[in-house]
């Protein structure tokens, strides 16, 4: 009795057990045939009723748990996928309540906040505590305190917001993702579609928060991310200081080029302008074409204008045209009206059959007005305004071109104390050097046929003079165990429709109409013996040194020009004069490449850097002149300005005769990237002195920077006036620049320039400019002064305020900083 009554309960309990198991099995399977996830905790009525929904609005996967323990489902929306993420969440219909770092995915953006309350059939998300928005192709990023958004039309409404657009944000660094980042807060932001906000009394700036350097505070903005910001009723601050109220602006959300509209207002300051005021508009007209017009206004002055056009045409073809102009009212230091006018028209143009025309022309009223209001040293002092357009074609070695060309040469401030040579038009023929048949001799030729005119004060051709010229010529290059030689015979002749008749000390000559025909022989013979050289084993700075030697003696005779002095002068090709003379020279050079390195084809991990680069290269050259009055050409007691003398050296140092050229020294230093030399140096042995001397220097280390330039120059132009005395012009003159710094570099850069004058000892030009750049701005401030004789004499404080994806105000433009 004992047993069976012990044996039954085991049996009872035995089936109970068995039961039990079959309906778990039968539960899980039906769980498992439904489209909806039950959380932990979730009752199983909860997930049978959610299983029950309608699978044409919303379809979930099985839960799957994150590594870290964290709930996640997969849901469906018109076969695109939500995933919702969080410590924990529960489901209700078609609501999920996600609890502890909750975080929703859809499409391109993701929604965070530590709760989310998510109805999956509508798309709207209720988020509060921490909400941040992430995502969409601007990478837009919202920081919210609470937060009504759908998920499905990525709109809604943010409240208490800053946020960034164009800056990816990472753990640890941001990355730009785009060339313009914006940031942007306000007390209520509405999404309104994909890119578009609209913000209520907010701020929008560049700047990094949360201490941005300015902002523009609006009661309303609305901007679409990639286009503008429309901002109503704003204030632009510095810091918290209000600088500036706008009741309407635009501020760029993305870089997008070219768009019409003001620019932002100039102001400066000068001590012959007096204050500087103007603005100019700016015209986008397509994408390949733009034009600037704009006024300042010169307290003490006048009134100024300029205008810039651009266009790209096609493929390397374009055109440029500037103007700058001045109504001057007369207050200048001379008392007089100094205001004119300076066009510039720059063009390039290709056309079929390999044509290409180019045009640079300028136009300028007077010398005075670019004394006077040229806002560059460089621009001031320039005396030549020069003008050209041709076109030209080339064809297998040979060239065909026309050419319109007028230059202009101003001697001072006075009206109509200038020169001016016109060719019109010029049309040109040549070659290069061919080889005749299958011999060893090599051809060549140039001709042209032009129209020309020459004006000055005190001398003035026929409005066009007809010029007809033709230069065949035949050379035999040979070479021989290391030594080139070149003879080679030219025959020329040249046709004017006038002459003059020769000049003197004291006369330039008058025009004769009547034509002349200079014709002359030409021959020359180069040689070059070997080369001399020598490595040097101990090397210079850790590396290889070779040292060459290169020798060169030219020979050149010219005859059959018997009336040089009767030919109207108007470019290179009318200084032909008979000659007889010897040119030597000697240029050493000094290579260095670096030591012990494998260029192995086989190994592309290794760098190959033997190629040598020149040190140094200095070359020392003279003429000896065997006729040294060059067959009845020169003129004693005043400059003469040979073809032969004018390829040497760019001194006239012509004024008697004399057997021996001044010696010429060109030396070149450039020890690495960073050291660049230069000194061009022509010495008189017969005066005794120097006749020209030109040093550059440019060194940079790191951030400082060097820059130096000394001109000395005695011009020969003894010319001998009644009282016989010769007067002697010298010009010595100083360019320093130096600075730390950049542009562009964040925090301080400083620079300065000055020119000086020796003989004057008088300082000519100098200007000092500092810049400090934050991270979203820049403060530079310049002062410059010009001291041009009695013409200008003008102390100038220029200054400009760059923001980031703004512009910049004020007055100091780019091309004309120091640095």
């Amino acid at each position: 009795m004992l047993s069976s009554a012990i044996r039954m309960p085991f049996c009872r309990n035995a089936l109970v057990n068995t039961l039990l198991t079959i309906c778990q099995v039968l539960l899980l399977v039906r769980l498992l045939s439904t489209d909806s996830v039950a959380t932990s905790g979730t009752p199983p009525a909860q997930a049978e009723a959610a299983g029950s929904q309608s699978s044409s609005q919303a379809h979930a996967q099985p839960k799957q748990p994150e590594a870290n323990g964290r709930a996640a489902a997969t849901l469906k929306y018109k076969g695109e996928i939500v995933y919702i993420v969080a410590n924990q969440f529960e489901q209700t219909g078609n609501t999920y309540k996600l609890h502890g770092e909750a975080q929703i995915d859809f499409r391109d953006y993701v929604l965070y906040a530590d709760e989310i309350s998510y109805d999956s059939g509508s798309g709207e998300a209720r988020a509060s505590g921490h909400v941040k928005l992430q995502g969409g192709e601007y990478s837009v990023h919202l920081e919210a305190s609470h937060a009504e958004y759908n998920i499905t039309s990525a709109t809604g409404k943010f409240y208490d917001v800053s946020g960034t657009t164009g800056l990816k944000l990472g753990s640890r660094r941001a990355i730009l993702t785009t060339s313009s980042p914006f940031t942007f807060s306000g007390k209520e932001v509405d999404k309104l579609a994909s890119n578009r906000f609209r913000v209520y009394h907010g701020t929008v700036t560049s700047c990094e928060l949360p201490h941005p350097k300015w902002t523009f505070s609006a009661t309303r903005i609305d901007f679409q991310v990639g286009e503008v910001a429309k901002l109503h009723n704003s204030t632009f601050r510095l810091r918290s200081i209000p600088v500036l109220y706008l009741p309407f602006a635009e501020h760029p959300v993305e870089h997008l080029g070219r768009q019409s509209g003001f620019l932002i207002p100039s102001f400066g300051q000068s001590s012959v302008k007096g204050t500087i005021l103007g603005d100019s508009f700016f015209w986008a007209i397509n994408r390949s074409m733009d034009a600037t017009a704009g006024l300042e206004y010169f307290s003490k002055r006048g009134f100024a204008q300029h205008a810039n056009f651009r266009a790209l045409t096609r493929d390397n073809s374009h055109i440029t045209a500037t103007y700058f102009g001045v109504i001057d009212r007369g207050r200048g230091p001379v008392h007089v009206d100094q205001g004119g006018q300076d066009v510039h028209i720059q063009a390039e143009q290709n056309f079929p059959h390999d044509v290409r025309a180019v045009a640079n022309v300028e136009y300028l009223s007077s010398y005075l007005f670019r004394v006077a209001f040229a806002e560059t040293f460089t621009t001031a002092v320039n005396s030549e305004v020069k003008s050209d357009i041709f076109a030209s074609r080339n064809l297998n070695g040979y060239s065909l071109g026309i050419l319109a060309q007028r230059y202009q040469n101003f001697q001072s401030t006075n009206n109509g104390d200038l020169f001016s040579i016109l060719h019109v038009p010029s049309i040109d023929l040549s070659s290069v050097d061919r080889q005749l048949f299958s011999t060893a001799f090599v051809y060549g030729f140039d001709a042209s046929v032009t129209g020309l005119s020459r004006r000055s004060p005190t001398f003035s051709s026929a409005n066009l003079v007809a010029r007809v010229d033709a230069r065949p010529r035949v050379a035999l290059p040979v070479f021989l165990h290391g030594w080139t030689f070149r003879p080679a015979v030219e025959v020329r002749n040249t046709l004017y429709s006038q002459h003059k008749t020769p000049e003197t000390a004291f006369v330039i000559g008058s025009t004769i109409n009547d034509p002349l025909n200079r014709k002359d022989f030409e021959g020359e013979l180069e040689v070059r013996p070997p080369r001399l050289e020598k490595i040097y084993a101990r090397g210079l700075f850790g590396k290889a040194v070779k040292h060459t030697i290169e020798p060169r003696v030219t020979y050149r005779y010219v005859t059959g020009v018997d009336n040089f002095l009767g030919v109207i002068r108007f470019d290179n090709a009318d200084l032909v004069s008979n000659t007889n003379e010897v040119e030597y020279a000697l240029t050493n050079r000094i290579y260095i490449k670096p030591r012990n390195q494998q260029c192995s084809s086989n190994d592309s991990d290794v760098p190959c850097s033997r190629v040598p680069t020149e040190l140094l290269s200095w070359e020392v050259a003279q003429k000896y002149f065997i006729d040294p009055r060059f067959g009845g050409a020169l003129v004693p007691g005043v400059q003469n300005v040979l073809q032969t003398t004018v390829e040497f050296s760019g001194i006239a140092f012509l004024t008697e005769p004399r057997t021996f050229s001044p010696l010429t020294s060109r030396l070149h230093i450039r020890t690495s990237q960073h050291t660049d030399l230069q000194w061009l140096f022509d010495y008189d042995q017969k005066k005794g002195r120097i006749n020209s001397s030109d040093l550059f220097l440019d060194y940079h280390v790191g951030l400082f920077f060097f820059g130096g330039n000394h001109a000395l120059l005695h011009a020969p132009g003894e010319v001998f006036l009644s009282s016989a005395i010769p007067t002697v012009e010298k010009f010595n003159q100083f360019r320093l620049t130096t600075g730390m710094g950049h542009p562009s570099r964040r925090g301080l850069s400083l620079a300065g320039t000055v020119g000086y004058d020796v003989n004057l000892t008088s300082l000519q030009y100098n200007a000092i400019q500092t810049s400090y750049n934050w991270d979203c701005c820049g403060l530079n401030f310049e002062y410059r002064r010009f001291v041009l004789g009695p013409v200008r004499n003008e102390s100038q404080y220029r200054f400009a305020f760059s923001l980031a994806n703004v512009g910049t105000f004020g007055n100091l433009r780019r091309q004309e900083r120091v640095f």
